[in-house]
């Protein structure tokens, strides 16, 4: 029964930092419009597109919160375990379970920043505060919080996730041109 939920809330998981992976690329897929439209309008009509700073703030926090679930899940978060890759032929419980602290760790920093981040969409939410310059170009406060809490709470059960099934490396797809044997 346990292991059933956790293999469902390990797929849901999984599925929903996929598919904000992939909200995130699309962000950037946008800023790279953004930022083509706005160097082209400078160089050809000496008018810079208004609000391009502005948009490229609130963009880099969104696509940080929105790829990093998918990061974490695929452990490529960056962190220095060269210590771990050193000790795990010697000692792989020592490694295993150092890995373990290591995930617990990340998923109560990753819940402390959720629960703090939380209210903050709330009050925005509920104030409308914006960022930018008024009356030139202005843009709510409240989506930048409402990623970062829900980017870090997906990367807290993810992070769990991996405390508690103890799998910390993933197997990952590989294509044919790099498996050794088809060579």
């Amino acid at each position: 029964m346990l292991k059933t939920a956790v293999a469902v809330l390990s797929r849901v998981a999984n599925s929903l930092a996929i598919t904000a992976n992939a909200l995130g690329t699309l962000v950037v897929l946008a800023l790279v419009v953004i930022l083509n439209i706005d160097v082209v309008a400078r160089g050809l009509f000496s008018a810079p597109l208004r609000g391009t700073y502005e948009m490229v703030q609130f963009s880099v926090v969104m696509i940080v919160f929105l790829q990093l679930p998918d990061v974490v899940r695929v452990d490529r978060l960056t962190r220095s375990d060269g210590f771990l890759n050193l000790i795990h032929h010697r000692r792989p419980g020592l490694t295993a379970n150092l890995r373990r602290i290591i995930n617990a760790v990340s998923a109560i920093f990753m819940a402390l920043i959720a629960y703090v981040t939380f209210p903050e969409f709330l009050h925005m939410w509920e104030t409308q505060d914006y960022f930018g310059v008024p009356g030139l170009f202005t843009l709510p406060w409240w989506p930048v919080k409402l990623v970062i809490a829900c980017g870090t709470a997906l990367a807290c059960v993810i992070f769990l996730l991996k405390v508690v099934t103890a799998q910390d490396r993933p197997q990952l797809i590989r294509t044919p041109e790099h498996d050794e044997d088809a060579e």
